[in-house]
């Protein structure tokens, strides 16, 4: 089969490594794709949410599935094109329709959604721009620290975890008056602060039934010991250890079921991936929030510890018969750490040349803002590699990603040397 995959970050570089090692693979394509998904597969340079140019180069390439990567076209209803067109409706697209992916697109939308069919979440109230007196009336009735949440897509920057009450009023005016983020916070979710240790659960579901792929952990913040401004992640390990059987039962049973199950009751059609960003409060799971696509770098230690053949499972989402599919899991431990551009996650340059990859022995280098330019690897983003290991724990995959990463460079390199400090 031919498959084309959208997207371009290291969450795309690792579904196509992964893609590749399946028999059943005729062609791989890639739009936009990177310089580590240029090694395995086509490269076609499309934008994301240019869906009649997807349209055409999955017609002109005799594509038979795509897999998308990011949220962006998913939002922005790619599926429903998809289906809408007689051409090309008969083409599975792996990722829910536009709107199911409203999950992710609107943290509002989501929080209906679990309060609807009573998934524990924190308790919020949502405002708008015409609703600041109230919005701050209800600031001052809750403890700090205080959850703002721009309701859209910020890019994984609209939420602020403030300690001091005025200085949420103050940012609060900032997101719903002066649009701080833009029109992701022209609605803003306020929530209670849940005090607890976090995890990302990743289920896989064809709408009917559904397989939860292997916990994993990921680290948000630059700087270490988790402090500093929010990147899209710096690195991550999966397994969870704290998350046992009897956690992930809880999980299960109060959270991956009701949502499943409220999608099919809203009427809301799901092929493809949940991210569920879990909090454990005490023993007890809560939801942060909801992704309608794989988290970035969770995939880079996820997908490297599933045995089947991915092509296979994507099929039985295709056809609705996840259920005849038992997933293998790799028992051993994987963590990746991501390098990224100096300056990152602010300003930054581009174009940076990369050297010492081939050296690199016992890790997996999954590509995030790269591109080749005559024949040489440069930067091309603020999240540069992932280097991928595994080891009998954690520790021991941290330990080799480490040694790798000593042997790569590029002018400005950072990343940060405490991946699982807090495990």
């Amino acid at each position: 089969m031919n498959i084309l995959i959208l997207g371009s970050g290291g969450r795309e570089h690792t579904l196509a490594w992964k893609l590749k090692q399946s028999p059943e693979l005729s062609h791989l394509f890639v739009a936009p794709g990177n310089a580590g998904t240029a090694q395995i597969a086509t490269n076609i340079p499309l934008q994301l949410n240019d869906f009649p140019a997807i349209k055409a180069s999955v017609l002109a390439e005799d594509i038979d599935m795509v897999l998308v990567g990011p949220e962006d076209p998913l939002v922005n209803g790619v599926h429903d094109y998809f289906l809408n067109d007689p051409e090309i409706a008969h083409i599975p697209v792996i990722g829910p329709r536009k709107a199911a992916a409203t999950l992710e697109g609107s943290k509002e939308f989501a929080k209906k959604f679990m309060m609807r069919h009573r998934i524990p979440t924190a308790a919020y109230q949502s405002f708008r721009s015409n609703e600041l007196e109230a919005g701050c009336a209800f600031l001052e009735t809750l403890k700090p620290p205080y959850v703002l949440k721009a309701d859209g897509l910020a890019a994984g920057k609209g939420v602020l975890i403030l300690q001091d009450l005025e200085a949420a009023k103050s940012n609060l005016k900032e997101m719903l008056v002066n649009a701080k983020f833009g029109t992701a916070s022209a609605t803003v979710v306020v929530e209670e602060f849940l005090s607890g240790i976090e995890l990302s659960c990743f289920v896989l579901t064809d709408g009917a039934n559904f397989k939860v792929l292997p916990t994993a952990k990921d680290y948000k913040r630059i700087g270490e010991g988790d402090t500093g401004l929010n990147t899209g992640g710096m690195g991550a390990v999966s397994p969870v250890p704290f998350a046992d059987e009897v956690f992930m039962d809880k999980v299960r049973k109060r959270i991956i079921e009701p949502t499943v199950q409220g999608l099919k009751k809203d009427e809301l059609p799901y092929k493809g991936f949940i991210f569920v960003g879990l909090i454990k409060v005490g023993e007890d799971p809560f939801v942060i929030e909801y992704n309608v696509r794989l988290g970035d770098p969770e995939t880079e230690v996820v997908i490297p510890r599933i045995k089947n053949d991915l092509v296979e499972v994507f099929k039985a989402v295709a056809r609705q018969t996840l259920d005849e599919i038992e997933l293998q899991i790799d028992e051993r431990a994987a963590a990746t750490v991501m390098t990224v551009s100096g300056g990152y996650p602010e300003a930054y340059e581009k174009g940076k040349l990369i050297s010492g990859l081939a050296s690199v022995k016992d890790s997996i280098v999954f590509h995030a803002g790269t591109q080749l330019k005559d024949g040489c690897v440069l930067t091309n983003g603020g999240r540069v590699l992932a280097l991928t290991s595994l080891g009998t724990d954690f520790s021991e995959a941290l330990k080799t990603s480490y040694q790798n990463i000593e042997k790569v460079h590029f002018e400005g390199v950072y990343y940060r040397k405490d991946i699982g400090f807090d495990l």
